[in-house]
């Protein structure tokens, strides 16, 4: 066979080839198991493949695969963030390591209330884009969040996040780069709690009685109403928004 038809028919099967692996991972994420059954049918069929690069190529689809799923079972849906199992299995981890280097760690709660409210009065989708909204914030307001800190929806209204910088985890410095209630804008006014608990790494506790700590702190604490939103986060120094 001529090498340069060899080369042209090698290239086309490497480019179809990332075409269903990539098409295989959103039907994984989706959860389409006929998709998935198809794709991976369609892999095996690929014309010009020596029996190395079909094993190569079926061990590659089934590694994409896995990812897929991996990060649909530790996502949280709406947010992107990390859902409550996900967060409790890597604060649990991170609180190890915070006992073994003797640092101390902050766990913040956060309560996102008004929701059924917003929903009755307004409409439903409005729910879900101020529940996405709290996680963008969450974001901007944890910048080390996947590194030295971590984040994650608990439940529907529910959100907590892990760190160790003490400014993090001031009250005060979260409430002030909230958006300060004002009239008009383009999300609804909703209440936000907000309770701490500190780890001491020589008095460790587990996570779930952590967030316990936390919660009833919240409920203690006085409550803000708010608008959350990502776009409204600016340091009081300068009044520069987040990157």
């Amino acid at each position: 066979m001529d090498v340069a038809l060899q080369l042209k028919r090698s290239t086309e099967s490497r480019v179809r080839s990332r075409e269903l692996s990539a098409q295989l991972q959103a039907a994984a994420l989706d959860g389409d198991e006929v998709r998935i059954v198809q794709l991976l049918a369609d892999l095996l069929r690929l014309r010009w493949l020596t029996r190395g690069q079909r094993v190569a190529l079926q061990l590659r689809a089934l590694q994409n695969l896995v990812g897929a799923l991996r990060a649909a079972a530790s996502n949280d849906e709406a947010t992107g963030l990390c859902n409550r199992r996900a967060f409790v299995q890597s604060a649990s981890r991170a609180l190890d390591l915070a006992v073994r280097d003797g640092r101390a760690h902050y766990l913040i709660y956060f309560h996102l209330g008004h929701l059924q409210v917003v929903s009755d009065t307004m409409c439903p989708t409005s729910r879900l884009v101020l529940v996405r909204e709290m996680g963008n914030f969450l974001r901007d307001l944890y910048p080390d969040h996947g590194v030295y800190e971590i984040v994650g929806r608990l439940g529907a209204s529910e959100f907590a996040a892990l760190t160790p910088n003490a400014l993090h985890a001031a009250r005060e410095s979260i409430q002030l780069r909230l958006r300060r209630p004002a009239g008009g804008g383009e999300l609804p006014m909703v209440r936000l709690d907000i309770g701490v608990a500190h780890f001491d790494p020589l008095r460790p506790v587990a996570i779930e009685e952590l967030l316990a700590s936390a919660r009833r702190t919240a409920l203690h604490a006085p409550a803000r109403i708010t608008r959350v939103a990502s776009s409204a986060l600016r340091t009081p120094q300068t009044g520069m928004t987040h990157c």
